[in-house]
């Protein structure tokens, strides 16, 4: 192949990549931005479906795909610790990563009966983390 021709391909094909890579850069959540659960509480013993009231204090929750300054919607890690989690990369949704990307702030989860460890993921638009991440303290539950 013409080396012209390969390098121009190349120049190219790192321009298209370019904004892809610049679109995926953490942004800084607003000064304060806390995200909580309001119930369960920690050490709760519950019978199931459990239900999960998250809360958040300084942004506001909207819809995944939803580009407005200070907002995000709220992701739950079911026994997943946060150090598993690529914060670098859209969150992949998964029974360990629950995604409320509708902009809910409440959901009701069966779990099988045993300890569970619950911890809130508030991220952008994008399914990516704020940085720093805003998340929750980890809580465990038993479920009988």
């Amino acid at each position: 192949m013409n080396p012209r021709i390969l390098a121009l391909g190349l120049a190219g094909s790192a321009l298209l990549a370019a904004p892809a890579m610049a679109e995926m850069e953490r942004v800084a959540a607003p000064e304060g931005a806390e995200v909580y659960f309001l119930s369960p509480e920690q050490g709760a013993t519950l019978s199931g479906p459990v239900t999960v009231r998250m809360g958040l204090r300084g942004m506001g929750v909207a819809p995944a795909g939803t580009q407005a300054e200070g907002t995000g919607h709220h992701h739950l890690l079911v026994d997943t610790p946060l150090d598993a989690v690529d914060l670098d990369q859209p969150l992949p949704a998964n029974d360990g990563m629950r995604h409320f990307g509708g902009g809910q702030t409440e959901t009701t989860l069966e779990l099988a009966p045993g300890e569970h460890d619950l911890q809130l993921l508030f991220m952008d638009h994008r399914h990516l983390s704020f940085d720093p991440p805003v998340t929750s303290e980890v809580i465990t539950i038993t479920v009988e």
